[in-house]
């Protein structure tokens, strides 16, 4: 406001001045033609005495080169000159001069210009004298105005501004008040949205838009917390309840199958720790960190992933030439795996994996499938499945159903590779296809370095796991089937997710059977 007030005083300012200087200008205009006029009889040597003029607010007055009055108008002095020889000079060069007009028989100030005139032989001046009286009233009456007026549209304009930028400014603290009344406690709090449909009302359209996201954010942050702690509970419980039961017992307790029973229990945990880690690093990863990316073959991928299940047998079809693509060689390995223990889970006899090429338009892409004969999936459960903790009704006992992660895994690092995940009916059973975008095959000395390397650390876990393989199944249990050539050996041991090995991984294996070993994640 203070900017206005002054910005108005400056344009009052300005105005009056240009008024003045435009009123001037007139009067040396009508001064100037007056005294042409004259000039012209003086030049035809026709002066009349007196002098013709038009008003009584001028004065002519004609001198010669001597300052003698040779004519003069009626009410002009005929016998002093208006000016002295320096006034007539000074005005001379600047075409025009201010006196007081009592030195010329008029009140106020007055405005004298002079013209040359008369023949050569004979220099005369015209002079003339003008009343500035109408100027200076003119620009008193507009100051005086502006001098009133100002103070009362100073006030106008305040009242104005107050009341636009008042209505402009209560929608605002309106959504300023709503969101103040919003706390972390509050369910369903939303902003008011106000009538107009101005930027104030997109503002609160977008912020109600994003307090809903964020409630259903967190609304899936609490489902997730309470299911995991519910996941968590039972295993921990049933530690409980066999150390109490051993340290009621005392000496009778036989401490081998109770240990045996905390390892599987222990097992559990770690397993679902380790799934909840995985699923939280994959939020991070699609928050924009994300782990190194390379090649990966994946043929060579699929039978190293099936060779660690056991019976019954996975059917592995690897494809006619090598399958590349880029992403996370761990995250992939997951995703076949859980895949592949989802579908070992329910199948009623073998489990078909394989890969092929694909192309849609200009795109080209690989397509993983893991192809189960067992029950499948209803249709209208097929997108719900991949919610984490969700177990269908015919998968609810945990031992059956593990811990329900497996699906949303795989679909959180389909995702983050770039790819999707379909679900379809194989009749009977279940078919997972897994799209990952195509990549053109390395150098063939690139190719043959990565082989090596791939074979050479393939073959150190491999011996590693299979140690421990063979350690925990005495029984002894069968190798999952290969139709087909292998590629490779495989790694068992980037089997577990990004970052590396769990350190709860090794002892699951330790203690999982022939019906149990490929619980890792669920659907």
């Amino acid at each position: 406001m203070v900017g206005l007030t002054v910005g108005l005083a400056v344009g009052g300012a300005v105005l009056i001045g240009a008024l003045g200087y435009a009123l001037q200008r007139t009067v040396d205009t009508e001064a100037f033609k007056t005294a042409d006029a004259v000039a012209r009889l003086a030049g035809a040597q026709a002066l009349p005495d007196p002098l013709p003029v038009a008003g009584g607010d001028v004065r002519v007055q004609v001198v010669d080169d001597r300052n003698r009055i040779r004519a003069a108008s009626i009410d002009a002095d005929r016998l002093v000159p208006m000016l002295n020889p320096t006034e007539l000079s000074r005005v001379r060069d600047r075409g025009g001069l201010f006196l007081s007009g009592q030195r010329v028989g008029m009140n106020g100030p007055v405005r004298v210009v002079a013209v040359p005139a008369g023949p050569a032989d004979d220099p005369q001046t015209v002079l003339v004298a003008k009343s500035m009286a109408d100027v200076k009233h003119s620009v008193h009456m507009v100051r005086t105005i502006l001098l009133i007026s100002f103070p009362l549209l100073v006030a106008a304009l305040a009242t104005v501004a107050w009341r636009v930028v008042g209505a402009t400014l209560r929608p605002v603290e309106a959504l300023r008040t709503g969101a103040e009344e919003i706390t972390g406690s509050a369910r369903g709090g939303r902003l008011p949205v106000p009538d107009s449909r101005d930027e104030i009302h997109r503002l609160a359209v977008t912020l109600n838009g994003m307090l809903d996201r964020l409630e259903s954010a967190r609304t899936r942050q609490r489902a997730f917390v309470a299911d995991a702690a519910h996941e968590l509970r039972s295993p921990l419980a049933n530690m409980r309840t066999q150390l109490e039961v051993a340290q009621r017992l005392g000496t009778r307790t036989d401490w081998s199958a109770v240990a045996e029973d905390l390892l599987v229990d222990t097992v559990r945990l770690s397993r679902l720790v380790d799934d909840l880690l995985l699923l939280a690093r994959a939020d991070d990863a699609g928050s924009g960190h994300r782990a190194a990316s390379g090649l990966v073959e994946l043929g060579e991928l699929l039978v190293a992933v099936a060779d660690r299940y056991p019976s019954p047998p996975v059917g592995v079809v690897p494809p006619s030439h090598p399958l590349w693509t880029v992403g996370e060689r761990d995250a992939l390995a997951r995703v076949v795996a859980n895949l592949l223990d989802n579908a070992v889970r329910h199948a009623r006899g073998e489990v078909t994996l394989h890969a092929t090429d694909a192309v849609r338009g200009d795109s080209t892409y690989h397509v993983v499938t893991v192809t189960d004969d067992g029950p499948g999936i209803p249709a209208e459960d097929r997108e719900r499945v991949f919610d984490r903790f969700t177990r269908l009704d015919d998968a609810r006992a945990r031992d059956a159903g593990g811990s329900g992660l497996g699906l949303a895994i795989v679909r959180d690092l389909v995702r983050r590779q770039g790819g999707t995940v379909e679900l379809s009916d194989a009749h009977p059973g279940l078919r997972v296809q897994v799209r990952l975008p195509a990549h053109p095959a390395p150098s063939d000395l690139g190719r043959s370095v990565s082989s090596d390397l791939g074979r050479s650390t393939a073959s150190d876990l491999g011996r590693s796991v299979s140690s421990d393989l063979g350690r925990s199944t005495a029984s002894g249990t069968s190798r999952s089937t290969v139709t087909g050539p292998a590629p490779g050996t495989g790694e068992p041991g980037q089997l577990l997710g990004e970052a590396g090995q769990s350190v709860g991984e090794p002892a699951a294996r330790l203690v999982q059977t022939d019906s149990d070993r490929a619980t890792t994640s669920t659907e």
